[in-house]
């Protein structure tokens, strides 16, 4: 039976366990390195504060245990993640792995589980950033009014997630951070700029996401949210959805607004989305390989396995059967 933490005990495990420092790694002061339990796996995760309330995690961490980590709703910092090799699931999220990163705006996080797998040989770097600091140090007047920024600072409200692929640049910048070429104060500094540029790609990126968005101007902000609202919805709920009219009066929006102003805002239908979201979350679980392709479908929310297989052959250029067997020749998303 797959043993489930909450987010306080996992911690609390990992700070107890016991760490080597790796052979390969010379720790600064301001350096603070975790283990992993030895029941759960091995490996480390390397945290710095470069300066307050902004963090830089890096972890190497193979785990060898199934397990998962139940995380309650909580308020969140903006934060970027990016793996270098293996995979997360997260159930309210598309699985980030090498190709796809995440962006999260603060605000309030809906209630997740995590997911770990064994084996599974995780690299990632993560940065966390408090809103009050990013406003106060890294903003103007101008860039903090304007609409793509405003994303990232929800306060009460459900914070907004983006999920973009990772380009060379961002791989290349993540990799540069990993191995920083300077000590002491210096590598500080070093670490503080690339974590800046970091930020600044993504900040374009929400930026020419707005221009696309541009295009209707008759959505205001309120709908924006109510939108974001529904998908976030659909995320968690994709394998037992709500029906529209359902979701619409949910979201405080009527059927057709609903319909309309998803398609323009994220350009794809309701079902589309839907669709999108269930493939992704079988595509995760053909690839633990310990459900039959039936057992996923029906998990998944498909009550028909002729059109799931259909349907993710479409998607993914392989059959479901073929991707339980472990081929991996998958089409980008």
């Amino acid at each position: 039976m797959t043993p489930i933490f909450t987010q306080s005990d996992w911690d609390g495990l990992h700070e107890q366990a016991p760490v080597t420092c790796p052979d390969n790694i010379i720790l600064d002061e301001f350096e603070e390195l975790k283990g992993v339990p030895d029941y759960l796996g091995q490996g480390y995760g390397r945290g710095i504060e470069l300066l307050p309330g902004v963090w830089l995690n890096f972890g190497d961490i193979e785990y060898r245990q199934d397990s998962e980590v139940k995380v309650s709703a909580h308020e969140h910092p903006i934060q970027i993640l990016i793996f270098l090799s293996g995979f997360l699931d997260c159930n309210i999220h598309p699985t980030f792995d090498y190709t796809r990163s995440y962006l999260s705006g603060s605000g309030i996080s809906p209630a997740y589980l995590e997911q770990y797998r064994d084996p599974q040989h995780l690299t990632f770097v993560n940065i966390e950033i408090e809103p009050d600091v990013m406003e106060s140090f890294f903003l103007n007047d101008r860039l903090r009014q304007s609409d793509p920024v405003k994303q990232l600072f929800k306060g009460e409200d459900w914070k907004v997630s983006f999920y973009p692929q990772v380009t060379p640049a961002m791989r290349s910048l993540a990799l540069q951070m990993w191995n920083a070429p300077y000590r002491g104060a210096a590598k500080r500094m070093y670490l503080q700029g690339k974590v800046f540029e970091l930020l600044a790609m993504y900040l374009d990126l929400i930026a020419e996401d707005a221009t696309r968005n541009q295009s209707a101007p008759s959505l205001k902000p309120e709908t924006i949210a109510r939108l974001h609202y529904a998908r976030e919805i659909l995320t968690t709920q994709f394998a037992q959805p709500l029906s529209l009219p359902q979701l619409a009066q949910q979201v405080g929006l009527t059927h057709r607004s609903l319909q309309r102003g998803f398609q323009t805002l994220f350009s794809m239908t309701v079902m589309d989305y839907l669709q999108q979201r269930r493939l992704e979350q079988a595509k995760q679980l053909l690839r633990q390989g310990d459900r039959t392709v039936a057992e996923v479908a029906m998990r998944v929310g498909y009550g028909h396995l002729g059109n799931f297989a259909s349907a993710f052959k479409r998607r993914f250029g392989i059959t479901p059967s073929q991707c339980l067997a472990g081929k991996r020749a998958i089409k980008a998303d």
